[in-house]
């Protein structure tokens, strides 16, 4: 008698493949502390739900979950973050008195209805009246379709308003400071004088890029009468990503003609003695 050898299903195949990477993306979107590498980690469960759902034979969910979540819920977090800025640290006090543990009273309450929704349906088949309702209307989605834009089109409305209320509202918050007033040219004159009388700073404007180095790029420091580098005269910015060109070489007839003019000079003194 040939055994019977048992067959893996596409279903299957998705699961294992796709569920591990979306708990390890969950995992990487609760413990990133940048917000930027939580939305990339939040994109990546989203995408491996919506391969779940399309393994389960649900195409209606899993175009909702590409197209509504990803493409556009998502989108408009990736906006409000990069409008609020990355750079900005959350706050660790707390504002309102007992919302943390409020908070993990809610997240333990929808984790226990989360497993016993699925508890239910593992072990009693499909929900109760599930049948009924999608026969009502031709199938899921015909009845989905009459639920969202018939009887709760109102709410489906303004649940988007609401999303868009709360975008607009966190970059409010976000900027609710007061702006810099813009100074005028006698009192930015008055504070270089100030920096000038206090620590020494040149009240003049900054060296141009690439003075005495024979090159003018903004990536080539300017140089100084004796060879010496101005360091104020490349952008912080390059200096940071590490492109500024190295002045070695550049500064080389500066210095051997200063050299010249020291072994000159000691000549000249040592025929005076």
């Amino acid at each position: 008698m040939t055994p019977m050898i048992p067959l893996v299903t596409a279903g299957e195949v998705a699961f294992w493949v796709c569920a591990p990477v979306a708990v390890v993306c969950a995992l990487i979107f609760l413990l990133a502390r940048k917000p930027i590498y939580s939305a990339i980690a939040m994109a990546g469960v989203m995408v491996s739900l919506a391969v779940l759902y399309a393994a389960q034979d649900a195409p209606f969910l899993f175009v909702i979950q590409i197209v509504v979540y990803t493409g556009a819920i998502l989108m408009m977090f990736l906006f409000v973050v990069m409008l609020i800025g990355i750079d900005s640290l959350d706050s660790v006090v707390e504002t309102l008195k007992g919302h943390r543990i409020a908070a993990s009273l809610v997240a333990l309450g929808f984790g226990i209805l989360l497993i016993a929704a699925v508890g239910q349906f593992t072990l009693g088949g499909q929900p109760a009246g599930l049948a009924e309702a999608n026969a009502e209307y031709g199938g899921n989605i015909p009845s989905l379709a009459n639920k969202l834009f018939g009887e709760y089109v109102f709410l489906f409305e303004a649940s988007a308003a609401l999303l868009i209320t709360a975008a607009v509202g966190a970059m409010v918050l976000a900027h609710g400071e007061r702006l810099t007033k813009k100074l005028t040219q006698v009192e930015s004159m008055e504070l270089r004088k100030l920096a000038y009388a206090e620590t020494g700073e040149h009240p003049g404007p900054l060296p141009n890029s690439g003075v005495f180095a024979r090159h003018n790029a903004i990536s080539v420091p300017a140089l100084l009468p004796d060879g010496s580098i101005a360091e104020k005269s490349v952008s912080q910015t390059l200096t940071m990503r590490g492109v500024v060109v190295d002045v070695d070489e550049l500064r080389a007839p500066t210095s051997s003609a200063y050299q010249a003019l020291e072994g000159r000079t000691a000549e000249i003194e040592g025929d005076d003695e």
